[in-house]
């Protein structure tokens, strides 16, 4: 990776997610470096939180980015949900809703920035291991390059370097683009060994923070806000201080003055004038150590002498401040409190944000962030984007098994998304009691019934004038526009609807006849044909041709891979092509392979442009160690995501395969090279396919009318 000219500046065109890899990582030292290095590279920067902490304070993170940063949003743009909201979902096993209600929030304010940084949910009160999967597949979903934050702390090198081997695994295992990853807080005297432990890792930077005790310290601003305080005397200046221990101090003044260190706070009753009065005078006087401040207890308070004596001391900058819980409670709550980044703490952001920029270096995260751009799809990713750019623009859709519960509660879904227009067909009286049978609300959908429609003559004589050349009659055309199927092509024919979605009770010959008959192919398509998009765990791949031709020849499987390259580019996949066969390369024979080999000529010759490779063998295509081995420089193999199959025999069992033992949802089959679209569903179709599959269909709507 080269270098950029001092004077340039790069393009960032990744957002970044920071998480810890467990509790108390330190991430927020990370955040506040990354967010002053975007800050230098791009005009409107934005910053979010997966989840945040239920209750009246604000999330300290938020705080401390909107307090030194200008970023001119609203606070409640800033995150997802809140911790309460996030754990009931889970409770309701609701994972993937959770994920999608941040996925949601995201995009609204990624929508309106430049550049976004985030940084992950909080270890507390829960599973470090949830946390670290939640936080990886937030991530993927956001599109965004994921920075894990590994905390040091007390252990070993042998531990550190073992934890981050479970990291990298993880990471691995959940497919995470990986920025870099950062050790942090890591004993000074362990830092040249550990960087020689690293070894030479290519895939992604390893940096090494050393630990600096004064950030893990807390400041008495810390101590005071964790327990409520009163402040009776002290500065802003004062509350910056760190607190090296705490001392509590129930003796006399002379032992207590022999246990005093620098940066105690020292923690006693209210009622103890002689301490109070000894701490001051340690302050004041150049043969004590430099006590940090003053914290008194319990419901007593100083007699009015001593009040009036430290009323006195005005702007001081010695701190007393007061608490109502008893000693030992108190001391236990101070033992609790943790060093965190305070917004007003200049001169600790100084110094956290110096030890990170020395120790990261900051340019080659900037290369990387203009290199590695993603990729990745993943199913909620390509959802959230279909539904979109369904609304953007509305289509009319018909459907044309309007008594059909699976369709009326996909209708129902649609509209209240407010993606689509619906015109079900149907036998109204008969549709209307379903709807009412369900409770379903459905009050804005239009309904037409084929048999008693004003329509039906003028759709009758579009069909005949079409087809009198096969000798049908006006009359027969009148009663072929009876059936559903050739009505709802008439309607998008002749312009009464944008699109059609069918078979969900008929058979997929049912649905797609009226369209070759009447809507046709596009110019310059061959063949109709049709793909699966199949949404796995951290993907989305597109399977072709496993609905309409049984035994495409070469050159109708080279326009099958053209169009489906196609198709998965509308849908912003990035088309990688693997043309499949029994064999990868020029190891097999036979007619088969032969015929996948010729397509490959076809294709290539035709759009010498795509990626494309084959013959391939699916493991190949799919899995990278595979294809290191058999085609070790494809730019194809091992990341393809677009599948031909050489049969309708094998594409359709692979698909099936693929969806039942993986749990894969399986949207489609979707036909592409119409005029219009017209999409059918399987018989065994779920809700949701019903849903995603208009919702495709519209999206084709648009681009067939750009």
């Amino acid at each position: 990776m080269t270098d950029l000219p001092p004077d340039a500046v790069p393009c960032i065109s990744q957002n970044i997610y920071i998480t810890g890899a467990d509790d108390c990582t330190g991430k927020s030292v990370i955040m506040l470096a990354l967010m002053e290095m975007l800050s230098g590279h791009a005009g409107d920067i934005g910053f979010f939180r997966p989840i945040i902490h239920s209750g009246p304070e604000p999330d300290p993170l938020i705080q401390l980015i909107t307090a030194r940063y200008p970023l001119g949003k609203n606070y409640t743009d800033l995150y997802g949900c809140t911790s309460d909201q996030a754990s009931k979902l889970l409770a309701d096993d609701q994972y993937e809703e959770l994920l999608k209600i941040v996925l949601a929030k995201y995009r609204a304010l990624k929508d309106r920035c430049d550049h976004v940084l985030c940084v992950g949910s909080d270890y507390s009160g829960g599973s470090a291991m949830f946390e670290l999967d939640f936080n990886a597949d937030a991530a993927n979903n956001l599109g965004c390059l994921i920075m894990p934050v590994l905390q040091a702390g007390a252990r070993d090198n042998e531990e550190i370097l073992d934890n981050l081997a479970s990291l990298k695994h993880s990471l691995q295992e959940h497919d995470c683009e990986v920025l870099s990853i950062v050790i942090n807080n890591v004993p000074t005297q362990q830092l040249s060994s550990l960087q020689a432990g690293l070894g030479n890792g290519v895939d992604y930077p390893v940096y090494i923070i050393p630990s600096e005790p004064s950030l893990e310290k807390p400041t008495l601003g810390d101590i005071s806000e964790s327990l409520n305080a009163q402040m009776f005397s002290g500065n802003s200046d004062a509350m910056s201080r760190e607190v090296s221990q705490y001392k509590v101090a129930a003796m006399l003044v002379p032992d207590f003055l022999d246990y005093v260190e620098d940066g105690d706070l020292i923690i006693t009753p209210g009622d103890r004038s002689d301490i109070i009065l000894a701490s001051l005078l340690t302050y004041h006087s150049k043969n004590y150590p430099q006590i940090a401040g003053l914290l008194l207890t319990g419901h007593q308070r100083p007699s009015p002498q001593v009040q009036t004596l430290i009323s006195g001391l005005g702007d001081t900058p010695f701190p007393v401040l007061g608490v109502e819980s008893d000693t030992f409670n108190t001391a236990l709550q101070v033992n609790q409190v943790k060093a965190r980044l305070n917004p007003q703490n200049v001169r600790k952001i100084a110094k956290a944000l110096g030890l990170v920029e020395s120790h990261i270096n900051l340019q080659e995260l900037k290369l990387r962030l203009c290199h590695q751009k993603s990729e990745k799809i993943t199913p909620l990713m390509f959802e959230y984007d279909l539904l979109q750019r369904a609304k953007a623009k509305k289509q009319h859709i018909v459907l044309p098994e309007g008594s059909d519960e699976r369709i009326l509660r996909a209708a129902e879904i649609l509209l209240f998304r407010d993606a689509v227009k619906i015109t079900l067909l149907g036998n109204e009286q008969e549709i209307r009691q379903k709807i009412q049978a369900l409770a379903l609300k459905l009050e804005t959908v239009s309904i037409i019934d084929p048999m008693t429609s004003e329509l039906r003559p003028i759709f009758a004589d579009c069909y005949y004038q079409a087809r009198k050349y096969k000798n049908i009659s006006y009359e027969t055309a009148y009663d072929l526009l009876a059936d559903v199927s050739y009505f709802g092509t008439l309607m998008i024919h002749l312009g009464y609807a944008d699109g059609m979605v069918s078979g969900a009770v008929h058979s997929t010959q049912h649905t797609i006849r009226p369209a070759f008959e009447i809507i046709k192919t596009k110019p310059g398509v061959a063949i109709v044909s049709s793909v699966f998009f199949m949404c796995l765990a951290d993907r989305v791949l597109v399977y072709g041709d496993c609905a309409v031709n049984p035994n495409p020849d070469a050159q109708q499987l080279a326009d099958i891979a053209l169009s489906a390259a196609d198709t998965a580019q509308k849908f912003n996949i990035v088309p990688r092509v693997a043309m499949l066969s029994y064999s990868t390369g020029d190891s097999g024979k036979g007619e088969a392979v032969d015929k996948v080999r010729e397509a490959v000529k076809i294709a290539k010759a035709l759009r010498p442009d795509l990626k494309l490779e084959g013959p391939i063998q699916y493991d190949a295509a799919i899995d990278a160690d595979v294809a290191k081995t058999k085609l070790p420089d494809s730019e194809v193999a091992g990341q393809a995501t677009v599948f031909i199959f050489p049969d309708l025999n094998t594409g359709n069992n692979t698909y099936k395969a693929v969806q039942r033992s993986s749990g894969a949802i399986a949207i489609g089959p979707i036909l592409q090279g119409l005029n219009k679209p017209v999409n059918d569903l399987s018989r065994g179709c779920t809700v949701t396919d019903i849903v995603n599959t208009v919702i495709i269909t519209a999206i084709q709507a648009q681009e067939n009318h750009q």
